[in-house]
């Protein structure tokens, strides 16, 4: 299987998106999006090498202000982002529209026209906005453990606010063992990961580079977006929402109210899944992928 270096596609308004490819260019394109802070790398290699043995081109990236990709320019504050959740009305220095502009940006580069999209959390609002704002570019859609910008859904467990709104690490043990410890809070009861794997996960998030300020800023594109809800109706590729029923950051309310805004959406709630993706859901979620993509070419043939 060929797998790309990690390549820069640049965009019209001066950012680089560092992205990197699975497979055969000539398989149709699939497009991951991950989420809050989270590099490309968080899409785990070998779910990307099984995607491509199902028949899929693979393309990941690190989204603006994440890993190797440009970063974008504008301050937030922590105080900020409380009278942002609070609902006060605040500006963002960029949004999630822009954030789906920028997977254009990508496919553009590529040269591909239309893509089969997948999106983990702030991903899957990237790739929903995607959707409503650029529907042919769009072959289907795949939103995951992600929710609608309706503030009465999809909601967080409020005992996680004080370690979203702490300040970074500025170590990297410090960074390593805080975000270790995060993801133990958030992650999949029923499909535990260990600790020696979240810990290497962490080091090599922060090897790659962190960027505490563009942390901020996505958080704060985050608690702006607007509520999808009734343009999320107006989408018509084939869709699917997974979502898990112990996920504490984004309550599974947010995928059943994606799934009901979309016409024809199929539902995936797995019991005892969190805020992750571990390997032994790895194969579920690809067969998800797949099945979904192939509506796309049943409904247009």
């Amino acid at each position: 299987m060929h797998v790309s270096e990690e390549l820069r596609a640049p965009l019209s308004d001066g950012l680089e998106l560092c992205y990197q490819t699975y497979g055969d260019p000539a398989d149709e394109t699939v497009l991951l999006v991950m989420g809050l802070s989270g590099p490309m790398t968080w899409w785990d290699d070998e779910f990307c090498r099984r995607l491509a043995r199902n028949g899929f081109h693979v393309v990941r990236y690190d989204n603006r202000d994440v890993g190797l990709s440009g970063s974008a320019e504008g301050r937030v504050g922590r105080l900020d982002l409380v009278r942002a959740f609070v609902g006060a009305a605040r500006t963002s220095p960029y949004s999630l529209n822009d954030m789906a502009d920028d997977a254009v940006g990508l496919l553009d580069h590529l040269g591909v026209e239309r893509a089969h999209v997948v999106g983990v959390s702030m991903g899957g609002m990237i790739v929903q906005t995607l959707a409503i704002r650029h529907p042919g570019r769009v072959a289907s859609l795949v939103s995951i453990m992600s929710t609608t910008g309706r503030r009465t859904v999809g909601w967080q467990d409020p005992r996680l606010l004080p370690a979203l709104l702490a300040p970074r690490k500025n170590t990297k043990e410090g960074y390593v063992a805080s975000a270790a410890d995060f993801w133990a809070r958030t992650g999949s009861p029923a499909f535990p990961t260990s600790r020696e794997e979240t810990v290497a996960k962490a080091a090599a998030t922060w090897d790659r580079g962190l960027n505490p300020a563009g942390v901020l800023r996505q958080m704060m594109a985050i608690l702006t977006q607007a509520d999808r809800t009734r343009d999320l109706r107006a989408v018509t590729v084939p869709a699917a929402v997974v979502h898990g029923t112990a996920d504490r950051m984004v309550h599974v309310s947010g995928g059943r109210a994606t799934a009901n805004s979309i016409r024809g959406a199929e539902l995936v709630l797995v019991d005892g899944m969190g805020h992750d993706l571990p390997e032994p859901l790895f194969d579920d979620v690809i067969a998800v992928i797949r099945r979904t993509a192939d509506r796309a070419t049943t409904e247009a043939s």
